[in-house]
């Protein structure tokens, strides 16, 4: 039974090994594509209804964790579907990777709202940058299983995360220091993908 446990073992980490070392096919350039537009969409309706966000600070997150929220179950949904369909037999090795090198800083974004808006409220200006910052740190592990050009996305976030910070008052909640870096990102991201789809499909 040892034997047959450690056969198992060794296979198990062989489909792992093979994963690592497969580009991620799952994210789809569309719904990325869609993402952004939704950041812009979020942006705008802050402008009309939340024309002062630094004495309205819980409207303000609830606007901006649901849109986070939509875009994660949108971009989760489409993964797991696409992820069978061009991955097949590797597929569950290849979700687990691509969750298991975002959630780190899921985990830490998560964690960092909470400390700011409890323990420093006087310091919640900074969680549009720290998202930001924090979101370029995912992208950029991400990078070693999507194609090459994907880190100018994870420079993109993190340069426009500190610039926000430079900020350094209220103006970093603007409508804009959210929806400009997520807009024109997922975009950035969305055409990286969109233009390695072609060059394999040319390829073929």
């Amino acid at each position: 039974m040892s034997e047959l446990n450690k056969a198992l073992g060794d296979i198990s980490n062989i489909r792992m090994q093979v994963a690592r070392s497969t580009d991620f096919r799952g994210y789809g350039p569309a719904t990325l594509a869609a993402t952004g537009d939704l950041a812009l969409a979020a942006a705008t309706a802050q402008r009309l209804w939340l024309p002062g966000p630094a004495g309205h600070i819980e409207a303000y997150l609830a606007t901006w964790i649901a849109t986070a929220a939509v875009s994660a179950a949108v971009i989760g949904a489409e993964m797991f579907a696409r992820t069978r369909r061009m991955h097949r037999g590797m597929a569950d090795e290849m979700i687990r990777m691509a969750v298991e090198q975002f959630l780190p800083s899921v985990a830490a974004g998560m964690l960092m709202t909470f400390v700011l808006v409890r323990y420093v409220p006087s310091a919640e200006w900074m969680l549009p940058g720290v998202w930001q910052v924090i979101f370029s740190l995912g992208v950029f592990s991400s990078c070693r299983f999507l194609p090459r050009p994907m880190i100018a996305a994870g420079v993109w976030y993190l340069a426009t995360g500190a610039f926000c910070i430079s900020l350094g008052d209220a103006r970093a909640l603007s409508p804009w220091a959210m929806g400009i870096p997520y807009g024109l990102g997922q975009l950035l991201v969305a055409g990286v993908l969109y233009y390695k789809a072609e060059e394999a499909s040319d390829e073929g």
